[in-house]
């Protein structure tokens, strides 16, 4: 493909004059911030929202404790809603539009939560899921965070996570690679726990997000947690995932008394879509899961607790409103400068938790994301209790919670409110489905650049089925790619993950993990890679002991480009794409 020099797009300023005010004085005084984000999670996956089946008694503790937002919207998929929490805007607009696909980083010149807590004298550190970008300038400690403690991609058994386990794994400490001992939730909060600690001491206030990456699947979990729900029906491992989770609720919420911490550390606990392991058991009486536009897809718990703020414990407000909305609201709740950057789509809600308002102006919402590419009316608009789904389907959820009725035959008014407001929402976003934020290469930050086929542009090939599979598609599909230096440029090209050093041709057999197995993969009869990036092909021969194939090119300073690579056979037939490629400045 061609490739293009730098223009505009390339806004290389750090992130330091992104704020708007220097650290405030007695940092010490301002409340801890506690940010967990649980995945795959749904509405009813709690005892509290009436499962009747699993026992979740520490989130039910926390549940008590806080200020309840009974109407509050994530994206139906995981990427969005974390790249909407982190920027208080829309997917569409801050580009994290997709789990996949080329489309899921957020663009780099804008300011991030933890942007705007380390602007207000803030320790910032992140433990769990990042799933905004594995390269920079994508990464979490490329975004505002100075401790970042995280898996790549969606987590376990995802493209760039191969052959990763729950148990005893490897986790990314600052980017590099390192084991951990035990269970990753457990892993998650004691690292948490540990550097809060660590940053109290040190009297500086903290902002911890915890985005765990249970209860997604693959469903692995101690059979000791998954045991008590061995019963027909009933989704055992999944269950046993929240089970544990919910144990490590009750260890932070130890830590938090036990170190006096409590009282002036604001807790916000929400999930990032609607429910999958679960759903069949117990949904909450709503239609819809993960990645679907009735409520059931996107409609998630947001629960806030802080003792020293005086809030009223224990109760609903069922206003509607956002995940974009936590940025601005905490930055009101915690006095901190707003980044001079920062454009919200979503609004404060401190006034409804200090209780000085009972609703917000009207607003309308749109929940939008992309499975691979973005496309029109693939929405939800949300305006009081009316859902727009698709752009055809309305429903009043306060006469029909469910989504049973279809009442935009009725309601014509309200469908051409709603649409229109629709219409002139996406007319804003600009041409957002055909220029994919590039990954950089040559950049002092990070050399070698290792590339997974997660991040193919408008193919979705997220996860290990895929890589073991081959069935990415027969060409792969290329890579957005930014120059950072002029200079010769080495690229390996693999089938398989390259720390595994596997033959190119190899198949596998199927791998037994501490607590599941993942599936085995084809053997290919590789016998030569090709590759494309800025305008130059380089074909390499390969024999079939080889684990990579290696091509040199030299790159100019500032190129945009697309970088593609695939395999072939013998008489040139192609095979599959490079599932993953690590590119070195020489």
């Amino acid at each position: 493909m061609p490739a293009t020099t730098r223009r505009d797009f390339l806004r290389l300023a750090a992130l330091g004059p992104l704020m708007a005010a220097a650290a405030p004085l007695r940092a010490a005084s301002r409340p801890n911030v506690i940010v967990i984000l649980t995945d795959d999670q749904g509405y009813g996956d709690f005892s509290c929202q009436g499962n009747p089946g699993l026992k979740t008694p520490n989130l039910d503790r926390l549940h008590g404790e806080s200020v309840r937002f009974t109407d509050f919207h994530a994206a139906p998929m995981c990427t969005p809603t974390r790249g909407q929490l982190l920027s208080g805007q829309d997917a569409c607009r801050n580009r994290a539009t997709s789990v996949t696909g080329g489309r899921a980083v957020l663009k780099r010149d804008l300011p991030t939560m933890a942007n705007a807590f380390a602007g207000g004298g803030y320790g910032t550190g992140l433990f769990g899921k990042w799933h905004l970008g594995d390269n920079y300038p994508y990464r979490p400690m490329d975004r505002g965070f100075q401790r970042a403690v995280y898996f790549r991609g969606y987590g376990l058994s995802s493209a760039p996570e191969f052959d990763n386990d729950y148990y005893n794994g490897h986790y990314r400490d600052q980017g590099v690679s390192k084991p951990f001992s035990g269970y990753c939730t457990d892993f998650w909060f004691s690292q948490a726990m540990h550097w809060m600690r660590e940053r109290s001491a040190a009297k500086q206030p903290f902002f911890a997000y915890i985005p765990t990456n249970v209860p997604h699947g693959p469903a692995w979990v101690d059979p000791k947690y998954s045991a008590p729900y061995e019963k027909e029906g009933m989704p055992a491992k999944f269950f046993g995932m929240i089970a544990n989770l919910d144990e490590n609720i009750g260890k932070l919420q130890a830590f938090l008394r036990e170190t006096g911490l409590r009282e002036n550390t604001i807790v916000v606990l929400m999930t990032d879509n609607g429910g999958t392991g679960g759903v069949n058991y117990f949904n909450a009486g709503m239609r819809g899961r993960k990645t679907a536009f009735y409520e059931g897809g996107h409609r998630v718990p947001c629960w806030v607790s802080w003792p020293a703020g005086k809030f009223a414990v224990a109760t609903d407000i069922d206003v509607p409103a956002q995940v974009q909305d936590v940025l601005p609201t905490l930055i009101d709740l915690c006095e901190l400068p707003t980044p001079a950057k920062a454009r919200f789509d979503g609004r404060s809600l401190a006034p409804l938790l200090r209780r000085t308002a009972k609703t917000l102006p009207d607003r309308t919402m749109v929940v939008q994301y992309s499975r691979a590419k973005l496309v029109k009316w693939e929405c939800c608009v949300i305006w009081n209790k009316w859902r727009l789904v698709h752009g055809e389907e309305l429903y009043d959820i306060a006469k029909d919670p469910g989504q049973a009725k279809n009442v935009a035959a009725e309601h014509g008014d309200v469908v051409k409110r709603l649409r229109d407001y629709y219409e002139s929402w996406w007319r804003g976003l600009g041409d957002v489905m055909n220029d994919f934020l590039p990954i950089s290469i040559g950049a002092a930050a990070e050399n070698p650049v290792e590339l997974s086929s997660s991040d193919w542009c408008d193919v979705y090939c997220d996860n290990q089925k895929n890589v073991s599979d081959a069935d990415g598609g027969p060409r792969g599909g290329p890579w957005s790619i930014f120059v950072e230096s002029d200079g010769d440029y080495e690229i390996t090209l693999s089938r398989w993950p390259p720390w595994l050093r596997s033959p190119l041709t190899a198949g596998r057999e199927p791998q037994k993990m501490t607590y599941g197995t993942i599936p085995g993969g084809k053997a290919l009869p590789i016998a030569a890679a090709r590759l494309t990036i800025a305008d130059q092909e380089r074909t390499v021969r390969t024999k079939p002991t080889d684990t990579q194939a290696v091509a040199r090119v030299k790159l100019t300073k500032g190129t945009r480009t697309f970088m593609q690579a695939w395999f072939q056979d013998e008489k040139g037939t192609d095979l599959s794409g490079a599932f993953y490629a690590t590119v070195r400045k020489v």
